[in-house]
């Protein structure tokens, strides 16, 4: 398993926008969704501060975030990227493999992309991340550029809601009739 050794966890300014837009989606009864947590076992710990400065993963996460929407099953993963570039590498195939299956179940899998260079945040549906993953597998890019992401797909902010992806769960809905 992987080791985690830093001073804060990456898209964790992201992660925190999505768990206050999910907070107002709660509040409001739009939505119900977790954050899943990645448990680590620390190894060291800095006595002063109290802090872990160094950990292992211990098991595989699936996604960032579970949960429902107005009765239909989500799961997402929130990524960021300071490039034009996001390398797959950054997702794993297990969690390929259970979007695939939660998708297979009826429910809906997507990557809310930030890149934070542009101030921009994208709803990434499952079948346009497979199609960039099954290219990989078929020995072709590795990565997918910031031109590939379809634009339509941005999320906008909406007053108290930082990230609102609602409005991108029912386009994807909408897509899939």
């Amino acid at each position: 398993m992987g080791t985690w050794k830093t001073r804060g966890l990456r898209g964790s300014s992201l992660e925190e926008l999505i768990n206050r837009s999910n907070e107002s989606y709660r509040e409001k009864g739009l939505a119900l969704i977790q954050k899943i947590p990645t448990p680590i076992t620390p190894i060291s710990i800095d006595k002063e501060s109290r802090h872990i400065t160094l950990a292992y993963f211990e098991q595989k996460s699936t996604v960032d975030y579970i949960g429902s929407v107005q009765g239909i099953p989500i799961c997402f993963d929130a990524k960021e990227c300071a490039v034009n570039t996001f390398p797959l590498q950054n997702i794993h195939p297990h969690q390929i493999a259970f979007m695939e299956e939660f998708e297979q179940q009826g429910g809906i899998s997507f990557i809310i992309l930030s890149y934070t260079h542009k101030n921009e945040i994208y709803y990434l549906p499952f079948i346009r991340l497979r199609e960039f993953w099954k290219r990989m597998e078929e020995g072709g890019r590795k990565s997918f550029t910031y031109e590939e992401v379809d634009k339509s797909w941005k999320i906008k902010s909406h007053r108290d809601i930082f990230v609102h992806y609602l409005e991108m769960i029912q386009k994807d809905l909408d897509g899939r009739d």
